[in-house]
């Protein structure tokens, strides 16, 4: 873990009494060194490899509804003092002290287990790794015309220290493998893209998870080319639970972020705690807590345990998520979902691992007692506004329904809809459950993610096609 003096429990306490000169209602001192590899290969060869290591610590104060935040990479002390000193000041005086502010004195009990850590594995068997791929995905069918695989590891240690007398240090190691090929048929041309990573150590690439990679990634290129045009019109939609969370994430995890529903950019979901906000068949959690998971962590980066948080049940709006400073606007507490992507930022609310729990219905009974409609395999990327729950979805892979049974491939299909109508409407949920994983964007800021869901049914919605 860090080791420079400046950065003991000790040191911290005197920048955290430092920040809080002027009375102020909170102070926070949060720490972090950031050490990272990355390879990347394209073209048959390895284009580039770059590794890095960044230290530095934010100061937070706030003073009332207003956050005051610096940051600096500088290790000496005294300089750090006197930014703390510079800080406080600008947020000036004030004669009482907020009692909303809350600590979590509970630490959370979960082990995520690291077999191998990335910096003790030579880069040499790294470069091994992302050339076996390359090789593997070239072999697989002549139709493939590019692949790009890119590999990925980063440790992050982090110490948090505040005025409420909180001191907790956590590290975070994250692998991740990508695979990206393009298959060509005529003027036909395919995409298959495929992720294996996590909160985990290189023991992540075994040898079957690796080839499924592959064979994932690949085959759907090359199916794909036989597709025909996707049907437009209003349908059915039968959406596979390794579609991708596309669907939660966007359409109703942004909108229960607690700073969106406060600000009023998610008018769609304010005021609604205990009111039916989707069918009775809906659950949605967020959960830091799943071993391994992208999303995971033991604490938040405010310090905050690590929680499961159920925001729907049974269709029922039951919370939002909160980071410490939307949660004490409300008088309540942090759901522990209080973010940032490095020391150079404040902490805003953001999801983790967020799903739709799996239902009772078998995944094959869905599609078989769907006469005809469109089966989605595979999400792709979209856009979604937060204030109306309206999105369009891209879909990667996609299959026609026909009598009840899945047909022909079809390419180029678009869902439209709206978030909280298509929730409402979902009637059938499958036992299953499939994650994908990624990195979410919001304000400027990027942080590690997965999204889950079992395979649902949507009555009816808007696909755009070009057949």
């Amino acid at each position: 873990m860090l080791t420079n003096q400046i950065y003991t429990q000790e040191a911290l306490q005197k920048i955290v009494k430092k920040l809080f000169t002027h009375g102020v209602d909170f102070a926070e001192v949060y720490v972090e060194k950031s050490s990272l590899q990355s390879i990347s290969c394209e073209e048959n060869k390895i284009e580039s490899i770059a590794s890095g290591i960044d230290v530095g610590l934010g100061l937070r104060i706030v003073q009332g509804e207003e956050t005051y935040y610096a940051s600096t990479n500088s290790q000496d002390l005294n300089e750090i003092l006197s930014l703390a000193g510079s800080l406080s000041k600008a947020a000036g005086e004030r004669k009482t002290a907020d009692s909303r502010w809350r600590i979590a004195d509970k630490k959370a009990g979960i082990i995520h287990k690291i077999l191998r850590e990335p910096y003790e594995v030579n880069i040499t068997e790294k470069i091994g790794l992302v050339n076996k791929v390359n090789a593997a995905a070239w072999k697989k069918d002549p139709k493939i015309q590019q692949v790009q695989v890119d590999y990925g590891d980063r440790s992050k240690e982090i110490i948090i220290a505040n005025s409420l007398g909180l001191f907790r240090q956590e590290q975070r190691i994250y692998v991740v493998l990508m695979l990206n090929v393009i298959a060509q048929s005529g003027e036909i041309i395919q995409t298959g893209r495929e992720v294996l990573g996590g909160l985990s150590g290189f023991e992540k690439f075994s040898a079957a998870a690796v080839e499924d990679l592959i064979e994932q990634a690949t085959s759907r290129a090359i199916r794909m080319l036989d597709a025909r045009k996707a049907p437009s019109g209003k349908m059915p939609v039968v959406l596979d639970s390794q579609a991708g969370g596309t669907m939660i994430h966007e359409a109703i995890g942004h909108s229960l972020e607690a700073d969106a529903v406060q600000k009023g950019i998610s008018p769609v979901y304010k005021g609604k705690i205990g009111q039916q906000v989707a069918s009775s068949l809906i659950s949605v959690v967020d959960d830091a807590t799943i071993p391994n998971m992208r999303g995971s962590f033991t604490m938040d980066d405010e310090g905050v345990p690590a929680q499961r948080t159920v925001l729907v049940e049974k269709g029922i709006l039951k919370n939002y998520l909160y980071d410490q400073f939307t949660a004490r606007k409300e008088n309540t507490v942090s759901t522990g979902n209080g973010r940032r992507e490095s020391y150079h930022y404040k902490p805003i609310p953001r999801m983790t691992n967020t799903m739709i729990t799996p239902g009772e219905h078998d995944p094959a009974s869905i599609i078989k007692s769907t006469p005809k409609g469109l089966y989605v395999k595979k999400m792709g990327g979209g856009q979604v506004n937060t204030a109306t729950g309206d999105f369009v979805f891209e879909v990667v892979e996609a299959y026609k329904i026909v009598n009840g049974a899945q047909g022909q491939p079809v390419r180029g299909a678009i869902l439209t809809g709206n978030g909280p109508d298509v929730l409402k409407s979902i009637d059938m949920v499958g036992n299953d459950l499939g994650f994908e994983i990624g990195t979410c964007g919001k304000e400027g800021q990027h942080v590690p993610v997965g999204d889950g869901q079992p395979t649902l049914r949507i009555p009816e919605i808007i696909v755009g096609g070009t057949e």
